[in-house]
């Protein structure tokens, strides 16, 4: 009785590095005596290849299939198998064939709705199997080299493992964060009215203008200006607080400056003369900071000299971290040069920063807005030759300011970020306020055109006949400072004022609240009557 041909054991595939010798076999049974014939992916006999086993040294993939045969005419083919070759120098001499990852997955910021792709590729003999996880939980029916999901939201974010397995062991894959952008902040900082130094008059202006169109972003804005070392220090430390994984930080600073030692130090509005670098802030510290955060954008844009200056004393000691991919650089000029400020329509502008407002707002990354400010400024006559942008980088993401952030998922870090920021941020309400007496009723509205300075309006209202020629005066105990006071700086504070559309009868500015050590008492006095009020 004739038995047809069946196979026992199919040949099994194989990933291997090039030149590494493989064995091929095949097991079958029949009736009487076998032959078997190998072919390659062409079809073509392979020469020699008669046995149950085929033995081939590659420096490129392959596939083959065997023909199996009896004298009666009957025959059956193998599966079709495949060499694969991966060209990896890393494998040992006496590697047996167990799972040898080659390509491990690699964490990626997307953004919402978007694509992406994580791939994990490994040698074997036989070649290994694999199976994917998020957050240590399997997923289903993902079994192959490469994992695609679709649409990204909060529910798809979290850390991806590959395990890799075959007869001889399994391995498991270095993990990669997928992360959606969770938040923006910014930090910006001017300084101007110097005790030992020139004032400036730009910060003004630019900070206020960088600071409405990073909000435009989606950015949660700290602006401040004038600030001491202490203060510095302080506001780096609560926008430090508000950054976390999956956050985009922007730090911005406008004022004196200087490099030393190959680093870059701010000047507070205290530093004595000449400078001394225990009394600056260090830029190359702010970002190690930033760093040590993770979050996933850092973006430094300083608009400031930075002319060479030997001093005594030691530089700023920074132990370097591990590179992360995620850090931008945007100098106004480049090292051993000075930063230019000049009036642009009427008003005080750094240079730099004039054309960085320009095309801020448009979805590019990041690195292209920096490179077309860089090519504006280099047209400008009047800093031609005098001042180049410098742009330095470590993104491996094409991340832009203009990123949409996604803040289902992340209720808890979201909390801690609002609690924190709206310490800086949150005004106070708009208020009412009855004289009985005079039959007057003042209405008081507030307004942060930056961070550490209120603006309080009052407005009269419902006036009476006997209170028609009252006359309001807004002060404040203690007495708070008027950064704005200097010669030509009341005129563009004035501008930011009347564009914000309020006609008031009395303003007063309360210039450096972070100062304010108690709770500030505000007097209201209504002129010839003689009637104050303090809360």
């Amino acid at each position: 009785m004739r038995t047809e041909i069946v196979i026992l054991q199919q040949p099994m595939s194989v990933c291997v590095p090039p030149n590494h010798e493989v064995t091929l076999r095949v097991q079958a049974i029949g009736t009487g005596a076998l032959k078997y014939q190998w072919f390659d992916k062409q079809q073509t006999e392979v020469a020699g290849g008669t046995e149950p086993e085929l033995t081939v040294s590659l420096h490129r993939s392959g596939k083959y299939i065997c023909r199996v045969s009896d004298l009666y005419c009957n025959y059956q083919f193998t599966e079709w198998v495949k060499v694969r070759i991966l060209d990896e120098p890393g494998v040992s001499r006496m590697w047996r064939g167990e799972p040898h990852i080659v390509i491990h997955p690699i964490s990626q910021t997307v953004k919402p709705g978007e694509t992406f792709t994580l791939k994990c590729t490994a040698l074997g003999k036989p070649a290994p199997a694999y199976q994917w996880y998020r957050n240590g939980r399997i997923l289903p029916k993902q079994t192959t080299e490469t994992l695609r999901i679709e649409n990204t939201s909060a529910d798809t974010v979290g850390s991806y493992l590959c395990a890799v397995s075959n007869i001889l062991e399994e391995r498991w894959s270095e993990a990669a964060e997928i992360e959606i952008a969770t938040d923006k902040v910014a930090l910006l900082i001017g300084n101007l009215n110097y005790n030992h130094h020139l004032g400036l008059m730009a910060p003004i202006m630019d900070v206020h203008e960088l600071a409405n169109l990073l909000q435009q972003l989606g950015f949660r804005v700290v602006s401040l200006l004038d600030l001491t070392l202490p203060e510095m220090q302080a506001a780096i430390d609560k926008f430090l607080q508000l950054l976390d994984r999956g956050v985009y930080a922007v730090f911005y600073y406008a004022g004196h400056g200087y490099e030393n030692s190959g680093r870059n130090y701010l000047v507070a509005t205290d530093a004595p003369r000449p400078y001394r670098t225990e009394n600056c802030l260090c830029v190359q510290r702010v970002m190690q900071s930033m760093q040590e955060r993770k979050a996933q954008l850092n973006v430094i844009l300083l608009d400031t000299c930075r002319k060479w200056y030997k001093q005594k004393g030691p530089s700023s000691e920074i132990k370097p971290l591990a590179p992360l991919g995620n850090t931008v650089y945007g100098y106004a000029t480049s090292e051993d040069a000075e930063a230019f400020e000049v009036q642009d329509g009427g008003k005080s502008t750094g240079i730099f920063t004039k054309y960085l407002n320009k095309h801020v707002l448009k979805p590019e990354r990041v690195t292209h807005v920096l490179e077309q400010v860089s090519e504006d400024l280099g047209k400008d006559p009047l800093v031609r030759g005098r001042q180049v942008v410098e742009i330095r980088h470590t993104l491996t993401e094409p991340r832009a300011l203009t990123d949409p952030v996604r803040t289902s998922g992340h209720t808890m870090e979201l909390r801690q970020r609002d609690a924190c920021w709206k310490q800086a941020n949150v005004l106070p309400g708009r208020r009412s306020l009855d004289f009985p007496y005079c039959a007057v009723k003042v209405e008081l509205s507030f307004s942060a055109l930056f961070s550490n300075v209120l603006v309080v309006f009052g407005t009269v209202r419902n006036t009476s006949a006997k209170a028609q020629d009252c006359t309001l005066i807004l002060e404040s105990e203690p007495q708070m400072q008027d950064i704005f006071s200097g010669s030509g700086r009341s005129e563009e504070m004035d501008s930011l004022l009347v564009k914000s559309g309020e006609t008031p009868d009395c303003t007063l500015r309360l210039c450096c609240l972070q100062r304010l050590q108690v709770q500030g008492l505000f007097v209201f006095e209504m002129k010839n009557r003689g009637i104050d009020l303090k809360f």
